[in-house]
């Protein structure tokens, strides 16, 4: 009987051992796989593309970041985003998008809604509050909370942003001479929302000023660019843009199916944006928009965020990225076109958000203009944000 004690003993201590370990390491190890930075030597950059660099207003309209548990205030060891790095890569504003769903097998040709969800374990794995187990809108709300509680712990250099003040009050601070950052926050998708327009009044109160229709799978909104359907607006979905116009926030088209996206631009008078994407004739990829219907976003007034990751570039090097921002800019003119990094959303970069000096170095290598290079960086960003802000 000793022995069976004993036994049962040393089964619980190694399921207990076990379970920590889950819960210490593997969101950690999860990480590290997904969020890689390739190795690689310092990039050189020049003396004169280090001064314009420095003199940038730079704004990224999309990080994942909030997926993992990480403390922003701290400078990472892994992934591609906090807030000290944000300062050494010279950022003024980064928008921080909530990834609430993703399906088991994610891939970009096509993904069903009903796939097992990956967040769900994580959020388990990385012990989020219970409310958040089963409810995307709860997710999405906890992700609001975190960085409103990071910024607020940064000793004031990074403040969350929700009017067109706030981000006003931010850039004179920097003209000003002082360290501050801008940090907004998005959803990628409009599943939080769970069906319910009401949703939208928590998600505003909490801070949402973009918000994504779809990600990798058809909704409740309408069809994703991944999806079974490739439809456009549901009924509810046309309520959801006719609100997102009405209010405060940026509608976001990217992982939007074709047809949503020409749906919300037949039935809107706002800039609308692409926050994380390529070129279709510059990377013919499923990911990318065809030209024609990015020229159409353009003529809202809208704009493209290009992103820093292979899958729509073709080339993820600092001189490949600048290669896609030149190609955007002669397809769809130079007011257009912006910066969305998809940094920490399980994709793999040539750089962190510490080093974009080497993507303004590899766009002036280009041929790009020092106006141009403003205009990319943040100018136009900053244009869309101010159209839409409070």
């Amino acid at each position: 009987m000793r022995i069976v004690k004993w036994l049962l003993g040393i089964i619980g201590l190694l399921v207990v051992l076990g379970l920590a370990g889950f819960f210490l390491f593997a969101p950690g190890i999860a990480e590290r796989g997904m969020n890689v930075v390739r190795e690689h030597d310092p990039y050189p950059v020049s003396d004169e593309a280090q001064a314009l660099h420095d003199s940038l207003i730079i704004g990224d309209w999309h990080a994942d970041t909030l997926l993992w548990n990480r403390d922003l205030n701290d400078r990472g060891t892994r992934g591609q985003v906090d807030f000290p790095r944000l300062v050494e890569g010279n950022v003024a504003i980064q928008v921080f998008t909530s990834v609430t769903k993703t399906p088991a097998g994610q891939n970009y040709q096509e993904n069903s809604a009903d796939a097992r969800d990956n967040v769900t374990l994580l959020a388990i794995g990385q012990l989020w509050p219970i409310r958040t187990w089963n409810s995307l809108l709860e997710r999405a709300l906890y992700h609001a909370e975190r960085l409103e509680k990071d910024a607020a712990q940064s000793g004031g250099t990074v403040r969350f942003v929700t009017t067109e003040a706030e981000l006003d009050a931010v850039l004179d601070a920097r003209a000003n001479g002082e360290t501050v950052i801008a940090a907004l926050f998005g959803t990628e998708g409009g599943h939080p929302l769970e069906g319910d327009i009401a949703n939208l009044d928590r998600l505003q109160d909490a801070g949402l000023r973009l918000m994504g229709l779809q990600h990798f799978f058809d909704n409740e909104l309408g069809g994703s660019l991944h999806g079974t359907e490739g439809g456009g607006l549901t009924d509810f979905g046309r309520e959801v843009v006719a609100e997102l116009e009405a209010r405060p926030i940026v509608l976001d088209l990217a992982h939007s199916s074709q047809q949503v996206a020409r749906d919300v631009i037949a039935m809107t008078d706002m800039p609308v944006i692409v926050s994380h994407t390529g070129l279709h004739s510059h990377c013919e990829v499923v990911r990318n928009y065809p030209d024609d219907l990015m020229r159409d976003i353009a003529a809202t007034g809208g704009v493209i965020g290009i992103g820093y990751w292979e899958d729509v570039t073709c080339d993820d090097s600092p001189e490949g990225i600048a290669k896609t921002v030149r190609a955007a800019i002669d397809a769809v003119g130079e007011e257009a076109v912006t910066l969305g990094s998809d940094f920490d959303g399980a994709v793999t970069t040539s750089f962190d958000t510490s080093e974009l000096a080497a993507l303004t170095q590899a766009m002036l290598d280009e041929g790009l203009t020092e106006a141009q290079i403003r205009k990319v960086a943040g100018e136009n960003m900053i244009r869309v944000l101010r159209a839409r802000l409070d």
